[in-house]
C-alpha cells in the first residue's frame, strides 16, 4: 500500500472510530486494510491528535534529512582523504580534483565543485593560456643538467639560447613542473652590523685562497686549494691532492702568475699552510701583500667562501669520486664550466671570463682615449 493513500488525519479518524466502539475487523473491511496495518497504525498514532501527528511527520522528515546530510558528509570526508594531491591551492588542481570525483566517485558536477572549493562556472571555463610544451621540455632538460640551478640562472641560460620569456612566467612554469631546488641546511648567522668589503676595481688586484675538504669513495680524505680573483670571480686554480703544504701553495701561485702576473694582495685565513715560512718567504720575494682575516671570521674572506659553497653544492655533493684522478678530472671540468659557461648573478648574468674580458676591453678603451 502506498504511504500517500491515507493521510495522518484519515488514519487518526479511523482510530477514533475504533475508540468509539467499532470493531477492528469491521474497520479493516470498511476501509480495505489488513489487520497488520491497523495494529501498526494504532501502535504509532494511538491517542494522538491531528496536530501531534503533523509534528511527528515533520520530525521524521527532518530526521531523514539529517541522516542524509550526515551520510553525505562522511562520504565527502572519505573522498577528500582519497583525493589526489596534497593541497588544492590553484584552479588547475581543483579542476583535476573535480574530474576525479566525478569519474571515480560518481559525484555530480555541482557537488564535486563544492567539495573541491571551485565555482562550477570556473570549472567549466576553459583555459586560454598556451601550453608552452617546448619551453617546459627545455627547462626540464636544463634543470636535469644543472641540478642546483634555480630559476634565475636557468632564465639566463634560456636567454642565451634565444628564448624570449618573462622571468615571472618562467618562475610559474618552474614551480608547476616541480623543479624547485631543495635548500641545504643553513647555519646560524651572527647578528650585528658589518662594514662591507671593498670590491677590487680591476683584475689581478686581489686574490683569495681557501681549502675545501672531501673524501673518496674508499674513505680517503683529500683537499682542494681554491684560488679566486675577487674582481672577476674567476677560479684561477682548484688544486686537488691529499696533502697541500705551504711550499705547494707557493708553487701553485707562481704557476698562475706566469700567465696572469702577480696580484697586489692575497687574502686568506690563518691556516698552518698559509702562515708557514714558505709563504712568508714567497710574499717577501714577490713583493705581494698578504692579508690574514680575523680568526673565526670567514665572512671577511667572502668571495672564496661563496665559491666554496658553489663548489660543494654543485660538484662535490653531486659526485662520488672513485680515486684522486677522477676527482681531479671532475673538479677541473666543473671549474672550466664555472669560468666560461655558468652565469654569475652578481656579475649581471655574465660568466667570470666574460666579465674579465669586458674589463680588459674597457681598460684598453680608456687608455686609448
Amino acid at each position: 500500500m502506498r504511504k500517500s493513500r491515507f493521510s495522518e488525519e484519515q488514519i487518526i479518524g479511523i482510530l477514533k472510530e475504533h475508540q468509539a466502539g467499532m470493531g477492528a475487523k469491521e474497520l479493516c473491511r470498511k476501509h480495505g486494510i489488513s489487520d497488520g496495518t491497523f495494529y501498526k497504525w494504532r501502535s504509532k498514532y494511538g491517542g494522538m491528535e491531528v496536530s501531534e501527528a503533523k509534528r511527528l511527520k515533520a520530525l521524521e522528515i527532518e530526521n531523514a534529512k539529517l541522516k542524509k546530510m550526515l551520510a553525505e558528509h562522511m562520504l565527502d570526508v572519505a573522498t577528500l582523504k582519497e583525493m589526489p594531491g596534497k593541497k588544492l591551492l590553484k584552479p588547475g588542481a581543483r579542476r583535476r580534483a573535480v574530474d576525479w570525483a566525478m569519474t571515480e566517485k560518481n559525484y555530480n558536477q555541482r557537488r564535486a565543485c563544492a567539495l573541491a572549493g571551485i565555482d562550477p562556472r570556473v570549472y567549466r571555463r576553459g583555459s586560454t593560456r598556451p601550453a608552452d610544451a617546448e619551453l617546459r621540455e627545455r627547462l626540464k632538460e636544463l634543470s636535469s643538467e644543472r641540478r642546483r640551478f634555480g630559476y634565475r640562472r636557468l632564465h639566463l641560460l634560456l636567454g642565451r639560447e634565444g628564448w624570449k620569456v618573462n622571468w615571472k612566467k618562467l618562475y610559474r612554469i618552474y614551480r608547476e613542473e616541480g623543479l624547485s631546488v631543495r635548500k641545504r641546511g643553513g647555519r646560524k648567522r651572527a647578528i650585528g652590523t658589518r662594514a662591507p668589503m671593498a670590491i677590487p676595481q680591476g683584475p689581478n688586484q686581489r686574490w683569495s685562497l681557501d681549502f675545501v675538504s672531501d673524501s673518496l669513495s674508499d674513505g680517503r680524505r683529500f683537499r682542494v686549494l681554491c684560488i679566486i680573483d675577487d674582481f672577476s670571480r674567476e677560479c684561477l686554480a682548484a688544486v686537488v691532492d691529499t696533502s697541500l703544504s705551504g711550499q705547494r701553495v707557493a708553487r701553485e701561485l707562481d704557476n698562475i702568475a706566469r700567465t696572469r702576473g702577480y696580484p697586489c694582495m692575497v687574502v686568506s685565513d690563518n691556516g698552518t699552510e698559509l702562515t708557514s715560512n714558505a709563504i712568508m718567504k714567497w710574499q717577501e720575494d714577490r713583493k705581494v701583500e698578504w692579508h690574514y682575516i680575523a680568526p673565526g671570521k670567514p665572512m671577511q674572506n667572502s668571495f672564496v667562501e661563496s665559491f666554496n659553497g658553489r663548489l660543494r653544492d654543485e660538484c662535490l655533493n653531486e659526485h662520488l669520486f672513485a680515486n684522486l684522478r677522477h676527482a681531479r678530472e671532475m673538479i677541473a671540468a666543473w671549474r672550466d664550466d664555472y669560468n666560461h659557461h655558468r652565469p654569475h648573478t652578481s656579475l649581471d648574468g655574465l660568466t667570470p671570463w666574460e666579465y674579465h674580458q669586458r674589463s680588459v676591453e674597457d681598460q684598453t678603451l680608456n687608455r686609448a682615449n
